[in-house]
């Protein structure tokens, strides 16, 4: 199912808490380093997966989704659109419970075929600019998020 509203965000953000970061790169001036930098250090677990690296913010890194030993319940993708039909594959054989195509990732064709198999898709959007939005952090720097509320919603449970 496509997902594009704030209860659905939420109810993705809390209801997925192992994410594999599909073209992680080990550089710290990256935009997918500094999203996933932000939800490991907000309680998330962040399993990178990228060929060409062995190990990314201390977290073991695997060359696919195939390759790794445990249940993801987020595939979190930066890479080109050309490329998430693929991924999109993989998410849906491993089981992944949703699909997050990140800002400027457009492609509808594996959108909808990864929906068709039952994921919850968000795309077009930045896991860490939500999860900051609907969760608290934005509004600290002046930011208008949009979320008109006089109560912030709790956060989702960490898990270590």
């Amino acid at each position: 199912m496509m997902v594009d509203d704030i209860a659905g965000l939420r109810r993705v953000l809390h209801g997925n808490r192992a994410i594999a970061v599909v073209g992680l790169s080990p550089n710290w001036n990256r935009p997918s380093y500094f999203a996933a930098k932000y939800m490991l250090e907000h309680g998330y677990t962040v399993v990178p997966v990228n060929p060409g690296a062995t190990e990314i913010l201390g977290q073991k890194c695997y060359p696919d989704l195939a390759a790794i030993p445990f249940r993801v319940d987020m595939v979190d993708v930066f890479r080109k659109p050309a490329d998430v039909m693929p991924i999109a594959d993989e998410a849906i054989r491993i089981g992944a419970g949703c699909l997050w195509l990140q800002l400027g990732v457009i492609n509808h064709e594996a959108a909808d075929k990864a929906s068709g198999a039952g994921l919850d898709v968000v795309m077009d959007r930045c896991v860490k600019i939500e999860y900051a939005r609907l969760f608290g952090g934005l509004n600290y720097a002046g930011v208008n998020t949009q979320v008109i509320s006089a109560k912030r919603p709790p956060c989702p449970p960490l898990s270590f």
